[in-house]
């Protein structure tokens, strides 16, 4: 069972903000990737092709750790620690992506394929710190 978001996390994971994903590669390293992030069902989802090596990575091992940083605010920032619980195929999945895309670029998703990823969040926090850009 995946935890409630907190406001924070919920917020920047829902969309339009800069987020990485970290998996573990073959040889046990860890890899951080970019990728596109919304809020689903109260779940952090993301997509990717079943051949990338995101999707290579998490079927061989499921824990996966997302950061994400506001990009208006870059000392606004929220991380969710966890496990792929279930992944989404076909008409389910691409309708997702359109959203997720939509959230990034106002518009659907120019490929018509991909599998969507649902994280089962274990742990999760957040800073909103005091600072200021130079």
């Amino acid at each position: 069972m995946s935890l409630e978001l907190e406001s924070i996390p919920a917020a920047l994971f829902g969309g339009g903000h800069v987020v990485h994903l970290a998996t573990l590669r073959a040889d046990g390293a860890p890899q951080s990737r970019p990728l596109w992030t919304i809020v689903h069902d109260g779940d952090v989802v993301f997509f990717t092709q079943e051949t990338s090596p995101k999707a290579r990575d998490i079927g061989r091992d499921p824990r996966v750790a997302l950061s994400a940083t506001d990009k208006s605010n870059p000392y606004r920032s929220a991380w969710v620690r966890g496990r792929i619980g279930r992944t989404i195929e076909g008409d389910e999945a691409l309708a997702i992506i359109d959203r997720i895309s939509d959230a990034y670029i106002g518009k659907p998703f120019p490929m018509r394929r991909g599998t969507v990823f649902v994280v089962d969040a274990e742990a999760q926090g957040s800073a909103d710190l005091p600072f200021e850009d130079k």
